[in-house]
């Protein structure tokens, strides 16, 4: 196709949107309705995936020492925990270390009774392992766990494993909610601008008893398609970044302290406004040409 073909399709389809005003009304807001809605959906989703990593980030195994193991057998037993894959880090806990941070989390009633432990310190020596993907976690501990001058290994267990079970719920869960979502707007803005195509069926029909070639006649409608999805798309882009720019200036900090911390405004409304965009263009092209093309079938 000619760019000055091209061109005058662009003007053609442009000048449409302003010809059928309450029809283009209808459709603009039909499709900025349902993506602000799924726009939406897809910003609640990356903060619950945001908590399940924050807690999941959190997770840790305590590799305590047999206290008979010398300072000799200790960092061969550290570096036997390093060969195993995955790996992120191996810290090294003294004993006294440990009950200063046991005594650092009590209260100032119960904290003294510990003091009188620094004498005869029963805690053992341990390592905090951290796995590179927390889903190992039970896995690596089980390795540890059957290494020399390991006491015992503790990592929340039955926790953890319930902990997994709830984050991978909640991304695959998300998931299907994000896809339900968007094939629930697809399916009702394609049918609203299918019902703009509709009421000019008849300008339509004329124009190709007149001699017009299908191309000459689809490719304004597929313009217009277009430009109807991306402006529906653009109106909820602005409204989530204005909305999501105050929640997160004026509620992020506590909900931080809560919990965890909101997914970053940048990052997170451009990532929204890319799908947001690539679907309302792509349902807007879907609903003109599956409309056109009916009725070109003179």
């Amino acid at each position: 196709m000619k760019f000055r073909t091209l061109s005058r399709h662009v003007r053609e389809g442009t000048k449409n949107l302003g010809r059928n005003g309450w029809m283009t009304f209808a459709s603009i807001s039909a499709v900025a309705v349902m993506l602000f809605v799924v726009g939406a959906f897809i910003l609640m989703i990356m903060n619950m995936n945001q908590v399940a990593t924050t807690v999941e980030d959190d997770v840790e195994i305590n590799v305590y020492i047999e206290l008979t193991a010398d300072k000799t057998q200790q960092e061969a037993l550290e570096a036997e925990i390093q060969t195993i894959p995955n790996i992120e880090s191996v810290t090294y806990v003294s004993r006294d270390e440990g009950l200063d941070q046991l005594i650092g989390s009590l209260d100032e009633e119960t904290a003294p009774v510990f003091e009188s432990l620094r004498e005869e310190n029963p805690l053992n020596d341990k390592f905090v392992v951290r796995a590179t993907n927390p889903q190992l976690t039970e896995q690596i501990a089980d390795q540890i766990e059957a290494m020399n001058h390991v006491d015992y290994v503790r990592f929340g267990r039955e926790v953890v494993n319930r902990l997994f079970t709830i984050t991978n719920f909640v991304r695959t869960g998300g998931l299907v909610l994000i896809i339900g979502m968007m094939l629930t707007a697809m399916f009702l803005i394609s049918n609203t601008i299918k019902l703009t195509i509709f009421a000019r069926k008849r300008e339509i029909q004329i124009m190709k008893l007149v001699g017009a070639t299908n191309g000459f006649i689809r490719w304004p409608f597929f313009i217009e398609g277009i430009l109807l999805g991306v402006i529906g798309a653009l109106i909820p882009i602005a409204i989530l970044w204005g909305g999501y720019y105050y929640v997160y200036n004026n509620f992020g900090g506590q909900v931080q302290n809560f919990l965890f911390s909101l997914t970053p405004v940048t990052p997170s409304i451009l990532q929204v406004a890319v799908v947001l965009v690539a679907v309302g263009a792509f349902i807007g092209m879907w609903g003109s040409v599956m409309s056109v093309r009916k009725f070109l079938k003179v």
